[in-house]
């Protein structure tokens, strides 16, 4: 009977084992895969091989929006004066929606492309003195003097398991910064605190 419970384990041990593999790998394939095909549909280029007959290749269609992009990058910076994209932008910020959606997604992909990266300084918050209940999150914005706010900072906290957060005012004083990389504590706060950074130590102990 012993030897059953111990055959059985083992079969269940070496099946989560399967699991923790394969799971992983077969949401991240899912999730590619998924993007590649949404947005070769946006650009869908069938190669015909015969009269009736057409083949199609996954990425072509990405491939090209790649290509786009960054030739109209290299066209708006090198042949189109910068005059003219202030002059344009000035037109755009006048528009009271467009203006609303075109410079919210400028900032967003700014944030995490451009030189002035935000995200970048993950953070220690205090919440509740009494209880010393603490959130982690990023400073997005440290001087908050547009809103006639003094002595604090804007910080985002995401949620987990999700695309989306909330904005916290808090008083700086209540800030900490943390010495750690951004992108650990980002997939931190999203795995719900699962994801953490193992020093090399700990793994070699661990196997």
């Amino acid at each position: 009977m012993e030897s059953k419970n111990s055959v059985l384990k083992r079969i269940i041990r070496y099946f989560i084992r399967g699991l923790v593999l394969v799971a992983p790998l077969y949401a991240t394939g899912l999730i590619i895969w998924t993007g590649i095909e949404y947005l070769d549909n946006i650009i869908s280029i069938d190669i015909p091989i015969s009269n009736n007959e057409y083949v199609y290749l996954p990425g072509l269609g990405i491939l090209l929006i790649i290509l786009f992009i960054i030739l109209l990058g290299f066209f708006f910076s090198t042949i189109v004066p910068q005059s003219f994209l202030k002059f344009a932008e000035s037109i755009m910020r006048r528009i009271p929606l467009v203006s609303l959606i075109y410079y919210s997604i400028k900032d967003l992909i700014l944030a995490f492309v451009g030189d002035k990266k935000k995200f970048n300084q993950p953070v220690l918050v205090t919440m509740y003195k009494e209880t010393q209940i603490k959130k982690i999150g990023f400073i997005t914005q440290t001087d908050l003097s547009h809103l006639n706010i003094a002595d604090h900072v804007a910080v985002y906290m995401p949620l987990s398991y999700s695309l989306s957060g909330e904005l916290f005012i808090v008083p700086a004083e209540h800030v900490m910064l943390l010495d750690a990389s951004s992108t650990d504590v980002m997939k931190m706060l999203v795995s719900g605190g699962v994801s953490v950074k193992v020093p090399r130590e700990e793994t070699a102990e661990g196997d």
